[in-house]
């Protein structure tokens, strides 16, 4: 039998009351308040860091203010540059490729909510993982919805809202954002 841990991260309905599941969130949104004290070239900075978003990358930086629900489903490469303000609302697994640059107020929701009314009463719903690429660059104000891939080396204007998959090397932009044009052809 799964708990509503287990579930979350598979996909599946769960119970965000679940003890374990708010247990996680309390612990994150702790650490989270203790980074908004620190800048990124504090000596309390870095094992911060760690102790929020395991394996965090010795040359990656969030710049805080930072929020996200768990922190342990965040995953990111080396070289990765998150700016100020980003959310991470990761029930989901959030997965960033090496040198990818967020911009600031940007974020990622993997919760989705049932559509039905009734059962949206209810505490529980679905996380879908969110997977941006490598060499990517996405503007100020970006939303990336639940369950979508950003390819590699993409670009996404600022203000954009990704509500479906883009793919490698292509200039989104938009609400909803829209393939605009690939880059790097000639």
């Amino acid at each position: 039998m799964k708990t509503e841990f287990e579930k979350m991260r598979s996909q599946e309905l769960y119970c965000f009351a679940d003890p374990e599941v708010e247990g996680s969130i309390v612990r994150a949104q702790a650490l989270c308040a203790r980074l908004r004290t620190l800048t990124i070239s504090d000596p309390e900075y870095r094992p911060l860091m760690n102790e929020l978003i395991p394996n965090f990358p010795a040359t990656a930086a969030i710049c805080p203010p930072f929020h996200c629900d768990h922190g342990h489903g965040i995953v990111l490469d080396e070289e990765v540059f998150i700016n100020y303000n980003a959310v991470m609302l990761d029930g989901g697994y959030i997965k960033i490729g090496k040198h990818t640059k967020i911009g600031p107020n940007c974020s990622f929701y993997t919760p989705n909510h049932p559509v039905d009314p009734v059962e949206r009463r209810e505490p529980k719903e679905t996380a879908y993982p969110i997977t941006i690429g490598e060499d990517t660059w996405l503007g100020g104000n970006v939303t990336v919805c639940p369950g979508v891939t950003i390819g590699n080396r993409c670009i996404i204007a600022a203000g954009s809202v990704v509500t479906r998959d883009i793919p490698d090397d292509s200039l989104a932009a938009g609400c909803p954002a829209v393939v605009k044009r690939k880059l790097n052809e000639e």
